[in-house]
């Protein structure tokens, strides 16, 4: 059993699950059909895609067929996962532990599944999805007139997991990277992506007309088209500030490098061929690990998101501006992700309200 690449006639990527013999799992293909026309990214689908094999793989283990899993099922399974990894001899070969995250990023690859299968009729899908929150004693829960007092469905269970804080970089780390780029393309996207927080996505899918410098002004608009396959992440369109020192730089950009290249892409290939083609997301992973091995610092580019929100959120900036920079449908997103506040952020917090004297004061 496998996970399989798939190209489209249209050059769109997808993945797929074979069986022993080689075809389709059947369910699941449909299943990951499901998601690619909800749109999701070939990444998700075949993380997905990966979870579900893992399940099929313990499941012929033991000896169960996909539409006789019970809750019994996913409990080995979740055991499988988290056990020690020279206790493991099955799943391919051999699998490492799992971590609580990575537990719960497969359980929600299967019981997304399993809540496809539940819509589309499955009967014996409903023994994994129909887990219901009964209420207890006189606690009514928020909403419970719109439900009309029937029980919610609920993920059956996961695993608790530390909440982590974000990896961020200092602003000298930054300044390094910036330092380090070779050509003016290369150090306006990570200006770019430090100034703003934009995904990486949402970069690489820019057009020209996407920039209205005179109002110094930038529309990140989501396109399912893109030739380089960058995906914005975001339904509608957004427009976000840019500073005039972000719009000298990109116009430092087109005049230096860009030239007459013909494209209506901001980001595409000079230095490389095929020339002025959309950049793709592997030219930039190259120049992310070109940028590691010149300045010794570990990073990735959404490193520069986190960097931006916390920095904005530590200096006061409210948090739906911030949601509303980042493109989160809500800032619920915003605050779960990014206030992590540690115990100088508290103390800087409370001297800035004159609750406590500042170091200066005393």
């Amino acid at each position: 059993m496998r996970v399989q690449r798939v190209l489209m006639p249209d050059g769109a990527e997808s993945w797929t699950v074979l069986g022993g013999d080689g075809e389709p799992v059947a369910a699941v293909e449909a299943f990951l059909a499901h998601l690619q026309a909800l749109d999701r990214s070939p990444t998700t689908v075949r993380t997905y895609a990966l979870s579900l094999k893992l399940w099929l793989e313990f499941l012929a283990r033991v000896g169960v067929g996909l539409d006789e899993a019970r809750v019994e099922h996913v409990t080995r399974f979740v055991a499988l996962l988290r056990a020690p990894a020279e206790n493991v001899t099955v799943l391919a070969g051999g699998l490492a532990r799992c971590c609580p995250a990575t537990v719960n990023r497969h359980l929600a690859a299967l019981f997304s599944f399993y809540d496809y299968q539940a819509r589309n009729g499955v009967s014996l899908a409903q023994s994994l999805v129909a887990w219901r929150r009964v209420n207890r004693g006189g606690y009514r829960p928020f909403l419970h007139h719109v439900t009309k007092g029937m029980p919610a469905p609920t993920r059956p269970f996961r695993l608790r997991q530390a909440r982590r804080l974000p990896r961020t970089l200092t602003a000298q780390q930054v300044l390094s990277l910036v330092e380090a780029c070779e050509h003016v393309r290369d150090r306006f996207l990570l200006v770019l992506l430090a100034e703003t927080g934009m995904r990486v996505g949402q970069a690489l899918g820019l057009r020209h007309a996407d920039f209205v410098s005179h109002r110094r002004e930038l529309r990140i608009v989501p396109r399912a088209n893109n030739a380089n396959g960058a995906r914005a992440k975001t339904r509608e369109p957004a427009t976000i500030p840019i500073s005039a020192g972000l719009v000298r730089l990109y116009s430092a950009y087109m005049f230096e490098e860009y030239g007459d290249c013909d494209s209506d892409y901001v980001f595409v290939n000079l230095f490389a061929q095929p020339y002025g083609r959309a950049l793709r997301y592997q030219a930039v992973h190259k120049l992310v690990a070109r940028l590691r091995d010149r300045t010794g610092i570990e990073f990735t580019l959404h490193m520069l998101r986190h960097s931006r929100a916390t920095d904005l959120l530590r200096h006061g900036v409210d948090v739906e501006v911030v949601a509303r920079l980042l493109t989160h449908r809500s800032s619920t997103t915003t605050s779960q992700t990014y206030i992590h506040l540690d115990v100088a952020d508290i103390r800087a917090e409370l001297s800035r309200c004159g609750i406590w004297a500042t170091k200066e004061q005393v």
